[in-house]
């Protein structure tokens, strides 16, 4: 099972006991998924369409303990996707189907339905645990994510801007940076940043797919982690490795060309110390010189080889 697919499981079963959250849930799905049907006698039917089983069962429910009202359920295979079923769910009583309507504010009070779906006033969603059941019912109908294992991204897909703006803006009432882009003739709200979508599974209140995401993100993270400390030593590795191969080719040029005796006391050690330890570090090299000296007193006699080094090879060149 995918992650999405867990997580609408998870919210399928939460059912919010306050009523007016009940309403805002159903008014996110009948937005988003749902569509009115007026006939010839000016009666109303409310209508939506769903590939998800728990969406059509969600929607039964709160459609059933919020109004009392029983909704018929159908079922047909996609055409275009054979194993995909898609289901129905039909309020055919007028005045039931009305009433819905003007309570989750999808009617204005003229009994008129925008072209959009979209709510008319923000009276439904005007409490914070109500916009908490607008987003998770938005989650339910049209929601996806990926899995968090491979990158973060959560989205709601919209058919209409407006749509997709009144979604946005409720999400961003709990600070969260939601964007909209333009996908082919859809309005897509989303999210990408892991812990803002960590923030989304708490406010839709689904809680096991928060944790496991979290654990995901903490095992990224450490991983992350020991790549950037290995990386680090890495480079330090090579850097160490680099700066004792210079240092061992101007020694032996110098050895070469006029030998240490022309070299102090000090450099002649150090000299003589670095091509029998050509893997030491800095550190090591200093403890075993007579006296022991720092890693700075080291770099400094090795940095005078190097000069005498280039000085030598300057004056054969000339």
């Amino acid at each position: 099972m995918s992650f999405s697919k867990k997580v609408k499981e998870e919210l399928s079963k939460q059912i919010s006991t306050a009523r007016h959250c009940q309403i805002a849930e159903i008014a996110a799905i009948i937005s988003l998924c749902g569509n009115i049907i007026i006939n010839e006698r000016n009666e109303y039917f409310i209508k939506i369409h769903t590939e998800n089983l728990t969406v059509a069962r969600k929607y039964f429910i709160l459609i059933k303990k919020s109004f009392q009202v029983s909704a018929e359920i159908s079922i047909r295979k996609n055409v275009n996707l054979k194993k995909s079923k898609i289901y129905t769910v039909l309020i055919k009583d007028s005045e039931a189907a009305l009433l819905i309507l003007k309570a989750t504010k999808l009617i204005d009070i003229n009994g008129e339905i925008r072209e959009e779906l979209s709510i008319t006033t923000n009276l439904v969603v005007q409490s914070s645990c109500c916009k908490r059941a607008f987003i998770r019912g938005a989650f339910l109908a049209y929601g996806s994510m990926s899995d968090p294992a491979k990158t973060y991204h959560f989205e709601i897909v919209t058919s209409t801007k407006a749509k997709a703006s009144q979604l946005q803006e409720i999400i961003h009432f709990f600070g969260i940076d939601a964007k909209i882009v333009l996908r082919k003739k859809y309005y897509v709200v989303y999210v990408k940043e892991g812990s803002q979508i960590v923030d989304l599974l708490n406010i839709m209140e689904a809680h096991v797919a928060l944790m496991e995401l979290e654990n995901v993100r903490i095992l990224k993270e450490m991983r992350n982690s020991i790549n950037r400390q290995v990386n680090c030593e890495t480079a330090n590795i090579n850097k160490t490795v680099t700066a004792a191969t210079k240092q061992i080719e101007d020694i032996q040029y110098i050895k070469d060309t006029i030998g240490f005796g022309e070299l102090s006391e000090g450099l002649e050690e150090i000299a003589k110390i670095r091509l029998e330890q050509p893997e030491a570090s800095l550190k090591e090299l200093g403890t075993l010189l007579n006296p022991p000296i720092g890693k700075s007193g080291v770099n400094h006699r090795l940095r005078k080889l190097s000069e005498i080094a280039d000085r030598l090879r300057e004056e054969k060149e000339r």
